[in-house]
């Protein structure tokens, strides 16, 4: 279990201006799939390879439990990203890894609709959950990783506040193959200092 007040039995949800982050629900399923299977070529190249029964109703109760799991455990927290005006789903950031003792660390992944991308909401979702994972998880470090040519999601990392920290080797197996990652990494303290700045 999470080791801060915050985490009782309650579900937390995050909102900012043009976006409310909620975690996910088995009523989402509908709107889940349809979101992913109109986004699939727009995907894939960022993704692990998708399972042949990637958008069925069973493959994500099978992800609601793990999403469930991993907050109870404390390892963990997902986020479905939803329009604040409308409440359409829109994507989903998450905070994974989460690792206690001398690393007081997680790592930050997110994926937005198609039809959704180039609005600036990722950018406020990343901004509302990396307050939440300082001030409300009190976490020290957050990492993201992204392949070089994924010019999308460098520019958000950075504009965010990430920095470059280094080339991770044939990292992670996405869509099929071994691909270089950017590692980005941001501190508390940091974190601190742009928002005064702000």
């Amino acid at each position: 279990m999470f080791q801060t007040p915050f985490f009782r039995r309650d579900v937390p949800a995050l909102e900012g201006g043009n976006v409310r982050l909620r975690m996910p629900l088995s009523q989402d399923y509908a709107e889940w799939a349809a979101l992913r299977e109109a986004s699939r070529a727009f995907l894939e190249p960022w993704e692990p390879q998708w399972a042949p029964d990637e958008l069925s109703r069973r493959s994500f109760r099978q992800r609601l439990r793990r999403y469930h799991d991993e907050y109870d455990q404390g390892t963990g927290i997902s986020f479905f990203l939803f329009e604040r005006t409308g409440g359409r789903l829109a994507g989903g950031i998450s905070l994974t890894n989460i690792r206690r003792g001398v690393a007081q660390s997680a790592h930050v992944g997110y994926w937005m609709g198609e039809r959704f991308a180039g609005r600036g909401m990722m950018l406020e979702a990343l901004n509302l959950v990396i307050p939440f994972a300082f001030e409300t998880l009190s976490l020290h470090r957050l990492e993201a990783a992204c392949i070089p040519k994924n010019t999308r999601s460098i520019r958000l990392l950075e504009k965010a506040g990430f920095q470059r920290e280094g080339l991770l080797r044939s990292y992670l197996r996405i869509n099929g193959t071994w691909q270089d990652h950017y590692l980005y990494a941001l501190i508390a303290g940091e974190h601190r200092g742009k928002s005064r700045r702000g």
